[in-house]
Formats: structure tokens, C-alpha cells, sequence
């Protein structure tokens, strides 16, 4: 029964929904302390995040215990405050990754959880809330919500405004969601100075190569390509690839070492991986998708770049060690390299990628 029986409530308590903050009606019978409206948005929580902390919000929302020491309790208020810094990071990922798959409504209820829990360990006026703040406004885009996107996104301006202490990284992906609602707005103008911006304080906090600025070189082009300014989004996307190839290479190249070493050592092979959490490898697979979906059709003309996206693709997921997926596109990248009849080297680069997932496949990891 998770119906709540208004004689179990004391008194002058408000219970809320989780969701939409009305008075709540119903209680999730496994935790018992999370409350809802009702069986809507009781389902929306439980699809989007809480089956996945619902164990881990009892200590965090049940009267501490007594404690028979001021190290006791200073040591409990210490571990309260670690559960509350993994769910910020937990919830937030997992709301970015939905975002990243357009996976719009189910990313709210995680990224209103993640905001909740900064409020709670940084207080209502923190520049921690605003990243939270940003995921719920690009959300919100993404469902049509221009005017409750505006919302979120004035809530976190002003909050940085006020902050002394704001890192370029939140700068930067403000002005990423500014950049998006007014792309969403159809002002294009707004929305290539606010990416402008955004590629600025990414280049300052992470460097102009890094992945975590090809996303304003990625939304910037989609605004020239969508303006018919081929050559100047030609000119971005080819950044956009240049900078997750780099990546990626980088990143095999250096668990190829350390597997030679771990083989030597230990006669194991060495588990692969991106380096990437959950949200970092959707966003690389949707900014690479959309940049091959759009080399595509240009490939009679420059088969090359089309080629060149694929085999990024390729190691993203030999890395992410989904081979079919990296299968998949070595074997459209080969094919289109015999139609055009590209160089011999180029061919075998491609087939070199097609040898590398066979391996795979015939010794798997252990």
C-alpha cells in the first residue's frame, strides 16, 4: 500500500511531491521517505532515477542517530556529507546522459534531484546549483518549454552574477544553454555570441583541443550549417572530429602500453575503456553520429572526411568494447573507401581497425 494516511503525518508537516512539489499523496513503499502526487510522476521518478538511489536516500532523509561523542557525530556529519557529494555527481550524470540520448522528460526528475541535493549541501544562493540549473533549462528545451527554460536559465545567471567565485567551466556551459534557447528562439545572432562565449571559457578552462570544448564548436556549426554557410560549418565539424580522433587515439594508445605492461607483468590482458563516464560517451556519440549523418551527404564529394568520422566512431566504440557497433562502421568506412577507390593506405588503416576488432572478439578480455 503506498497511499499515505493523513493520521500517520504529524502535525504542521508538508509532505511534497518529488517531482512538482504539490502535496503529495502517495509514498514509495521501499524507501518510505520519498513522496508523490501521484502514480504519474511517481513512475517518472522511478524510470528516471529513483531506482537507482532509492536505498540511498534513507539515511540522508531520516533523523540522525544519537551519537555518545562530538567525534562520533562530526564523523557521521562527514559521511552525510560524502553520500550527498556522490548523489550531486551521480544524479547529474545520469541526467546528462538522458539529455544526451534526447531522452528530454526522463533527464528532469534526476537533474531535480541533483539540485536538491546542492541545495542541501551548499545552500539556496551557491553558483553549485547552477550546473544543476542548466541541465533542467536544456531539458526544458528539449520538450518545448522555451518560457520555463528562460526560467531556469535567469535563476542561473543571477546566481553567477552574484558569485565571486565562478569557475570558467559553469561559465562556459551557461553560455552553452544561452547559446541553445536562442537557437531554439531562432535568433542566431544571440546564439553565435553565446557559443562564441562558450568555446572561450571552455579554451580557458580545459585548452582549445579538449573534448570539453568541442561541444560549442559542434552547436556552433549546426547554426551555419542550418544557415547554409557550408564552408564555415564544414571548417567546425572537421574540428569537432579532429578533437574526439585525437582523444580517442590518445586514449588507446596509452592502454595499449599499459596492457603490454600488464601482460608482461601479470599475463592478463587489460580491460579497455574510454576514459569517458556514461554522459561523456553519449555526448561523443551524438556529436559524431550528427557529424557523419551530415558527411554523409556530402560523401561523393569528400569521401575522405566521411571516412574519417567513421573510423572515430570505430575506436569510440572498440573502446566503449561494443564491437558489433565498431564493426558496423569499419565495414561502411571500408566500403566506401573501395566505391572511391581511395589509396591503398588509407584502405589499410581501415582494414588495420577491422584486425583490431577481430582480436577482440577471439581473445576476449579477462
Amino acid at each position: 500500500m503506498d497511499i499515505i494516511c493523513p493520521l500517520a503525518v504529524p502535525k504542521g508537516r508538508r509532505l511534497c511531491c518529488e517531482v512538482c512539489e504539490a502535496p503529495a499523496e502517495r509514498v514509495c513503499t521501499a524507501c518510505t521517505v520519498t513522496y508523490y502526487c501521484g502514480v504519474v510522476h511517481q513512475r517518472a521518478d522511478w524510470d528516471s532515477i529513483h531506482e537507482k538511489i532509492c536505498q540511498l536516500l534513507i539515511p540522508l532523509r531520516t533523523t540522525m542517530p544519537f551519537y555518545n561523542s562530538e567525534e562520533e557525530r562530526q564523523h557521521g556529519l562527514q559521511q552525510l556529507r560524502q553520500r550527498q557529494k556522490h548523489l550531486i555527481e551521480f544524479c547529474y550524470t545520469v541526467a546528462q546522459k538522458y539529455l544526451f540520448e534526447g531522452k528530454h522528460e526522463a533527464a528532469v526528475p534526476a537533474a531535480l534531484h541533483s539540485l536538491r541535493f546542492r541545495m542541501n549541501l551548499h545552500g539556496l544562493s551557491s553558483v553549485e546549483l547552477v550546473p544543476a540549473y542548466l541541465l533542467l533549462a536544456e531539458a526544458s528545451l528539449g520538450l518545448g518549454q522555451i518560457v520555463q527554460a528562460e526560467e531556469y536559465l535567469s535563476q542561473a545567471q543571477w546566481t553567477v552574477l552574484k558569485s565571486t567565485e565562478c569557475s570558467y567551466a559553469i561559465q562556459s556551459l551557461l553560455h552553452r544553454n544561452l547559446g541553445l534557447l536562442h537557437i531554439a528562439k531562432e535568433n542566431y545572432e544571440e546564439a553565435r555570441y553565446h557559443l562564441a562565449n562558450d568555446i572561450y571559457f571552455a579554451s580557458c578552462a580545459f585548452g582549445t583541443e579538449d573534448i570539453r570544448t568541442s561541444g560549442g564548436y559542434f552547436h556552433l556549426a549546426n547554426i551555419f550549417y542550418g544557415l547554409k554557410k557550408l564552408d564555415v560549418a564544414d571548417t567546425l565539424y572537421t574540428k569537432v572530429s579532429e578533437i574526439w580522433s585525437k582523444y580517442l587515439n590518445n586514449r588507446y594508445q596509452v592502454l595499449s602500453e599499459a596492457r603490454i605492461q600488464q601482460i608482461d607483468l601479470l599475463g592478463k590482458r587489460f580491460e579497455t575503456d574510454t576514459g569517458l563516464d556514461e554522459a561523456q560517451e553519449a555526448e561523443a556519440i551524438q556529436i559524431l553520429t550528427s557529424v557523419w549523418n551530415i558527411r554523409e551527404s556530402t560523401s561523393d564529394t569528400a569521401p575522405q572526411k566521411t571516412i574519417f568520422v567513421l573510423n572515430t566512431l570505430v575506436m569510440l566504440y572498440y573502446l566503449m568494447m561494443h564491437s558489433s557497433k565498431a564493426q558496423e562502421y569499419a565495414e561502411r568506412a571500408f566500403g566506401l573507401a573501395k566505391e572511391h577507390h581511395l589509396s591503398v593506405h588509407e584502405q589499410s588503416t581501415i582494414q588495420e581497425l577491422l584486425s583490431l576488432i577481430s582480436a577482440e572478439e577471439t581473445h576476449p578480455v579477462t
